[in-house]
């Protein structure tokens, strides 16, 4: 495995910005840059061993930075995904957060993880961001120094290790929101494509994709994606646009590296399999890419890209029965995701 690092470019105010590529033995290739720690490119073979970029995004820094960007491959946070009316509670003590989805809270808010320029380093075999959140920053609580390692292996897997300490009780949820086609990110729609999620249940929403606290079984319904099922196959019996729900993960064990979900493209023969130690899952058919002029020319479109993005469950501050996303002064926020790449012969 080789890394090498190179500069991508500056934000409009100036910083710059450097990409880390790191490569495999099998011709698998990982552009991460640390604005955002966005997963620019990934370049996957298929079963012939043709090679594709298999993630949306840009091709510079201008488009990273546009209003246009909807959190393409980016790190979510502090707190991933939603919080109901951006308010939420610690020990009788209200916070609240700028309102930037409907009523809700979204992904760390006005200028979330997404946003800041990571310290980064290579080290060993793995690339190595750091940040620090001070105090207050978009109302979160408690100073949260937070890092990121990524690696890629010779057996295909591409590995996202999340840390993070407070010294204040806070609330902390992290992920990776890449959009992935495995026909490849100018690939068209993955209706065809397979997905199966390990998930008996998901956390039912109300039509501002805010959680209701309800539990709903997937046996038999729209969602029922426990057998590899064509994404395309009940979309469009799906609440609002499509597929835009956190699935609770079917974990042995709390805390434990769990296949959380798998997609395979029919005609490629691209597999990627979804591993995570979080509770669950947000499955997003990226309903609300319109129009998005991309990487080469490339123009994405809804339904086009799918968000395999491992998480606790949103708004779990206001659900108190959710897996708890609290971390206090001593303890230390762990999430580990890793994407696997295969190939299935014909």
């Amino acid at each position: 495995m080789s890394i090498t690092k190179k500069t991508f470019g500056q934000t409009k105010d100036g910083r710059q910005v450097d990409a880390f590529i790191l490569e495999n033995s099998n011709g698998i290739k990982a552009k991460i840059i640390n604005y955002g720690g966005v997963i620019v490119s990934l370049d996957v073979p298929d079963k012939s061993g043709n090679i594709a970029d298999v993630v949306l995004g840009f091709d510079d820094m201008a488009g990273y930075e546009s209003d246009a960007n909807p959190y393409f491959g980016t790190v979510c946070g502090r707190y991933a995904n939603r919080i109901a009316n951006g308010r939420f509670s610690i020990d009788g003590e209200e916070y609240t957060l700028a309102v930037n989805n409907g009523p809700n809270a979204l992904h760390g808010g006005l200028a979330g993880f997404d946003k800041k320029v990571w310290e980064a380093e290579i080290a060993g075999d793995s690339v190595v961001m750091k940040t620090i959140s001070p105090d207050g920053e978009e109302g979160y609580p408690g100073t949260l120094s937070v890092q990121m390692t990524y690696s890629l292996s010779d057996d295909n897997a591409l590995k996202i290790e999340y840390a993070a300490t407070t010294d204040k009780k806070t609330v902390v949820n992290l992920t990776n929101h890449s959009y992935f086609n495995l026909a490849g990110h100018n690939g068209g729609s993955v209706h065809n494509q397979l997905i199966q999620i390990n998930a008996d249940k998901y956390t039912v929403v109300d039509d501002a994709s805010t959680p209701t606290g309800e539990f709903r079984a997937v046996k038999g319904t729209e969602m029922d994606l426990l057998e590899l099922t064509p994404i395309g196959k009940n979309i469009g019996a799906v609440q609002g646009r499509g597929y835009d729900h956190n699935y609770c993960i079917n974990q042995a064990k709390e805390g434990e590296l769990t296949l959380a979900a798998k997609v395979v493209e029919p005609v490629s023969g691209r597999t990627m399999e979804c591993w995570t130690t979080e509770p669950g899952v947000q499955f997003y058919a990226a309903n609300y890419v319109e129009n998005i002029t991309g990487k080469g020319g490339a123009v994405y479109n809804p339904q086009e890209s799918l968000c395999l993005e491992t998480q606790h469950y949103p708004d779990s501050p206001n659900h108190p029965h959710f897996p708890s996303t609290e971390l206090a002064p001593g303890e230390t926020y762990s999430h580990i995701c890793i994407y696997k790449f295969g190939a299935e012969k014909a």
